[in-house]
């Protein structure tokens, strides 16, 4: 339907038929993540263990062993399907750009993924083992955990997704120079605007408030967004050469 005018009824049609797959992604994901819940368990006590604290979580609910495997499910059905979702709202608009722009948007979904489980990546190996480290000394041997599972899961989860989205900062950055709403020179001018948003963001996803593991976060994020804003740059000149040679060949 690309190339084909579509109805208003038909757009709405097309909209629902995503919604549908995208729910239905979301479903089976979530229950691939709750077959796979205590081995994704496992996987989420790692960091703990590299960084020397023997974790022991316990529950107080009959309930809360559900609870936990089903949080569990729910933050691994994000990255399951992730790649679906943003697939399906990619394709849902398509057919309203041009040939070049659709191509765009495609390569778009794989830098997107990419960037995202870098994030994750990225939090996993040094993040939660440093951030987890800290919290704990705080005790100074003077009281003794007792931590809940679903506590730390929700921790523990909500800082890597949090962290993954903010490695999304140059495909967020480049979007907007591509567009011309900003220039990559006033972005680099208004970096201290850009240092008090990545510090409020850091805050927001950093549950614990720790300031070792915000600034675990903030720092990569900054240097994210300068590295982009130094890619735009490129690019845009780039850009500009070929346009300024289309220009000469045509006037020839």
């Amino acid at each position: 339907m690309a190339d084909q005018k579509m109805s208003f009824i038909e757009h709405l049609e097309e909209l629902r038929r995503r919604i549908i797959v995208m729910f239905l992604s979301l479903v089976v994901a979530i229950g691939v993540g709750y077959i796979f819940s205590w081995n994704i368990f496992g996987f989420l006590k790692e960091p703990a263990a590299k960084a020397d604290i023997p974790l022991n979580l316990y529950y107080q609910t009959v309930l809360e062993p559900f609870m936990v495997r089903f949080k569990i499910a729910m933050y691994a059905a994000i990255v399951l399907a992730l790649p679906v979702i943003i697939y399906e709202i990619i394709a849902f608009i398509a057919p309203a750009l041009r040939k070049r722009e659709r191509r765009f948007m495609f390569y778009a979904l794989f830098f997107i993924i990419l960037f995202f489980l870098t994030g994750v990546a990225f939090c996993y190996i040094y993040i939660l083992p440093v951030g987890i480290r800290w919290l704990i000394d705080q005790s100074g041997g003077q009281i003794t955990p007792v931590l809940m599972a679903n506590q730390y899961v929700g921790f523990v989860a909500l800082l890597m997704v949090g962290v993954g989205l903010s490695f999304e900062t140059p495909l967020v950055v480049w979007l907007v120079v591509r567009l011309g709403i900003v220039t990559p020179q006033r972005l680099h001018k208004n970096w201290r605007i850009a240092v008090i948003i990545v510090l409020a963001f850091a805050a927001l996803i950093t549950p614990d408030w720790n300031p070792i593991t915000m600034l675990l976060v903030a720092v990569p994020m900054f240097m994210l967004y300068e590295g982009s804003i130094l890619f735009a740059m490129v690019g845009m000149r780039g850009a500009r050469k070929r346009r300024e040679a289309l220009e000469a060949e045509l006037e020839e």
